[in-house]
């Protein structure tokens, strides 16, 4: 029996990547290397140390240790600045939907202060665990993140499910040993092909659950 729903949050809940990814690409410019919005998409939901080594690597240089301290910094106070981020059409549903029956957590690779300014913004008192990139060693692709909310919420591996939405996500809850949903918000559902199931959009991700519980899955 389903007991827990485990969702992450920018482009599975709410619609904040590509703020997160134009704050980047202005960060990394000004390290002298030139990105667009598809890099980060593929390497989301790594925590921001994670996506400062990724970047850097793949231009051929590695992060100096001040780098991650200022680049992070820049970073958070020009996300601040321009995001508008807003809430995906379903989602709403999915929870109010979920709440009574599971418990719900976000897994998210994004900076603690910043988690929980929108989960408190649009989400309060929906979430029972919050586990964010400041509160693991190592973000995704690593099990880390999603074996840490298990461990939380106090619930067996199988009696999860993971909503995610990058390919990084999919693979660190894969390797945590739990059944995987993916939604293709930013990136070719092909990338998300080691999901369990893949799904198009919250809206049918809605219909999706509301089955599961007509049928006490969940």
């Amino acid at each position: 029996m389903l007991k827990a729903v485990i969702f992450d949050m920018d482009g599975v809940l709410v619609d904040s990547m590509p703020y997160h990814a134009d704050s980047w690409i202005t960060v990394f410019a000004g390290a002298g290397i030139k990105i667009k919005r598809e890099d980060i998409y593929e390497i989301e939901g790594s925590n921001h140390t994670g996506i400062i080594d990724l970047v850097f690597r793949k231009a051929g240089r590695v992060p100096a240790p001040s780098d991650f301290i200022k680049l992070v910094e820049e970073k958070k106070k020009i996300f601040s600045k321009i995001n508008k981020v807003t809430v995906f059409n379903g989602i709403y549903e999915c929870i109010d939907l979920l709440k009574n029956n599971c418990l719900l957590s976000v897994v998210s690779g994004s900076d603690k202060a910043v988690v929980k300014e929108l989960i408190e913004r649009f989400f309060p008192d929906a979430f029972s665990v919050l586990v964010t990139g400041n509160d693991v060693t190592e973000g995704k692709p690593s099990p880390e993140p999603y074996l840490k909310a298990v461990e939380m919420l106090k619930v067996q591996k199988q009696e999860c499910i993971v909503i995610e939405n990058a390919p990084m996500g999919v693979e660190s809850a894969k390797r945590a040993g739990l059944y995987c949903i993916a939604i293709p918000t930013y990136v070719d559902p092909g990338m998300l092909k080691n999901a369990d199931r893949i799904i198009s959009d919250q809206k049918m991700l809605f219909e999706f659950l509301k089955n599961s519980i007509r049928n006490k899955d969940c």
